[in-house]
Formats: structure tokens, sequence, C-alpha cells
């Protein structure tokens, strides 16, 4: 059984209190650092009232970068299911 675990962090200037299993723990934080750099880069290219809307834009990278890759996959999916069918049908 895996343990849970309470981490705590801060983004864009508030405190987030997350559980995470373990052995996942390690790719929280990197994820955490990953999105921290990704704000301060866009805070040095753009003007922004407060934090919030940079993480929106960060928000707005990842899930635009997610659904290309979603895509992809599922584009790859259907082209090797058709060649499998070929494949089928030729045995």
């Amino acid at each position: 059984m895996t343990e849970d675990i309470l981490i705590s962090t801060e983004i864009a200037d508030r405190i987030y209190k997350v559980r995470v299993k373990r052995e996942e723990e390690e790719i929280f934080r990197k994820a955490v650092q990953e999105v921290k750099a990704n704000i301060k880069d866009y805070a040095k290219m753009y003007a922004y009232k407060d934090k919030q809307d940079l993480l929106a834009m960060v928000l707005l990278q990842y899930v635009t970068s997610y659904i290309k890759i979603k895509d992809d996959n599922l584009f790859s999916d259907k082209a090797l299911v058709t060649k499998l069918e070929e494949i089928d049908s030729i045995l």
C-alpha cells in the first residue's frame, strides 16, 4: 500500500497543501519547480497585474502542449490500428 504525504508549496505567492503518493513526490516537486521557472520567465516577458495572470498563462501553455501530445498520440493510435487491420487481412 502506498503512503500519501502532505507537501506544502508556494506558487505565485500562495501556499498550497497537496497530498501526493510518496513515489510521486519527486515528480511533483519537479513540476512545482518547472511551474515556478515558467512564471518567472513570463514575468520578465509580459506586463501583469498580479501573479495569478502569470499562472494563467503558464496553465494555458501546459494545456496546449498536453492537447497537442494527446492529439498526436490519438492520431498515431489510429494509424497503428489501420496497419494492424491491414496485416490481419493479409493473414
